[in-house]
């Protein structure tokens, strides 16, 4: 079980915690807001059944168990979600499958912040592993500003999943202890 937690932004009530069931609606609307995401992404806008693969979609070898779903509201609203699997793709690192924010809430920090607040709770995991689409450059420059690294050629999706009929390559981010947000 994860806890429910506060972020730090001033005048505004900004709320992490687990998703539930009843965030199936607010996700499909958080989605079609993030379509350019997608369209990045997948080549496709979203579909209903994307919100169902957050639930299924893992790296090839981690466990169920160890999956993390969390929702980001913003004033009651949901605004953002993070997938994330526990010591994968080693023990204690931690492997980031989604990091979304509605387009009205990017570019204010916010971001920075959950991904700092997440980091904390973790423990400052020794390694923490995420992907973007080539070209996506707000997402290539938030983890550049995270400290990830970022592989030069995009390669294989690696989720335990199908990719869609569009869905291309990715890049590789990588932010090992060692460098510091």
């Amino acid at each position: 079980m994860v806890e429910t937690w506060m972020l730090e932004v001033p005048g505004e009530r900004v709320l992490v915690r687990e998703l539930a069931p009843a965030d199936e609606a607010p996700l499909i609307r958080l989605f079609e807001e993030c379509e350019d995401w997608f369209l990045a992404a997948t080549g496709l806008p979203s579909a209903p059944g994307d919100v169902q693969s957050l639930y299924y979609g893992l790296p090839e070898g981690a466990r169920p168990e160890d999956k993390v779903l969390l929702v980001l509201e913003r004033d009651g609203v949901v605004a953002g979600v993070v997938d994330a699997v526990r010591d994968h793709p080693e023990p204690g690192a931690v492997a980031v499958g989604l990091f979304l924010l509605a387009p009205w809430c990017r570019g204010r920090g916010l971001g920075h912040r959950l991904a700092r607040s997440l980091l904390e709770r973790a423990g400052d995991p020794p390694l923490v592993t995420a992907t973007v689409p080539p070209g996506w450059r707000a997402g290539e420059r938030f983890l550049e500003r995270l400290g990830f690294g970022l592989d030069p050629e995009p390669g294989p999706n690696g989720a335990n999943r199908r990719p869609g009929p569009r869905e291309g390559a990715v890049r590789r981010a990588v932010r090992r202890r060692d460098v510091g947000l």
